[in-house]
């Protein structure tokens, strides 16, 4: 009989020591808890004990914590890209301002002809000011994690020809003739029509802004891969950082007198990840390639 009193007695000082060692780590635990709330730390909850589910339990409050961090660093980067943004365009944005009110000055004294040259200019530094507040605006919603792109099934041929012809005014106002080379079959994708028009104007528009007179734009299919290349001559092609065309707000040039936000391609990059395609820039001796490639989608259609 005190054989088995002696057991029982051991048992509940073996559990009694268990619960109090369990107690001691809940309060521990708890403490590191407390710390990392109030703190901007990386550091890691530890445990003593293995046993019990307490190294699942701190696995899993440290799997939260990492994410948590993974999230206040993305927060705090979009956050930084977006007072960049700001700044970057407040720049930009300046010039053409401090223009507008020289323009201005000069219309109260200036003769009918004057005049009517200064509304001209005018009205070229109102539509770029336009065009870099809308370029500021689709960049902000682009990189908005809540905005959804809607995608469905599209003929990029019929959406190509009518960027092209877009622009076959401008063109033709600098004596500009683009070698275009399209298939004769209709090659179908899943993207969002109003997407692929804006990455297309884009891409042809910087060419425009920084490439000199001569553009190329060939659109063919090649392993199942729809494949758009869109090509304009430089004359500083040693300037040029490939890697670095697609970063918002790169200027090659450096010439913040151009009608040029630095989004063009950044926004063009967005809308082709977007539409689950892949995007890159190369240079062929004065030659600066964009090319564009989007996975290929049988259609009846």
């Amino acid at each position: 009989m005190k054989f088995w009193i002696g057991i029982l007695i051991f048992i509940l000082l073996l559990q009694t020591y268990f619960l109090v060692k369990m107690q001691r780590q809940i309060r521990d635990i708890c403490r590191q808890l407390a710390f990392l709330m109030k703190h901007d730390s990386n550091m890691m909850i530890t445990a003593n004990m293995k046993t019990g589910g307490f190294e699942k339990l701190v696995s899993l409050l440290n799997e939260l914590f990492q994410m948590r961090r993974k999230e206040q660093r993305e927060f705090k980067e979009k956050e930084q890209m977006i007072a960049d943004t700001y700044t970057n365009l407040s720049h930009d944005i300046r010039t053409p301002l401090t223009s507008l009110n020289g323009y201005f000055q000069l219309m109260e004294s200036a003769s009918a002809e004057e005049q009517k040259h200064y509304m001209k200019v005018i009205q070229e530094r109102i539509e770029s000011l336009k065009e870099m507040l809308e370029e500021l605006f689709m960049f902000t919603k682009l990189k908005n994690d809540s905005f959804v792109l809607e995608l469905k099934t599209c003929c990029i041929n019929r959406i190509l020809k009518n960027t092209i012809f877009s622009y076959y005014d401008d063109w033709s106002g600098r004596g500009i003739l683009p070698e275009i080379s399209l298939p004769e079959k209709q090659l179908y994708m899943e993207g969002n029509e109003a997407g692929l028009k804006r990455g297309l104007q884009n891409i042809i528009k910087n060419g425009m802004d920084h490439g000199q007179e001569k553009i190329k734009v060939q659109l063919f299919e090649k392993e199942e891969k729809i494949c758009l290349w869109i090509c304009n001559e430089v004359t500083n092609p040693e300037e040029i950082d490939v890697s670095k065309v697609f970063q918002r707000f790169y200027k090659a040039d450096g010439a913040r007198s151009k009608n040029s936000s630095g989004l063009g391609l950044s926004i063009a990059q967005e809308f082709v990840l977007r539409m689950k395609g892949e995007i890159h820039a190369e240079l062929s001796g004065n030659e600066f390639w964009v090319k564009v490639s989007f996975p290929q989608k049988n259609s009846n259609l």
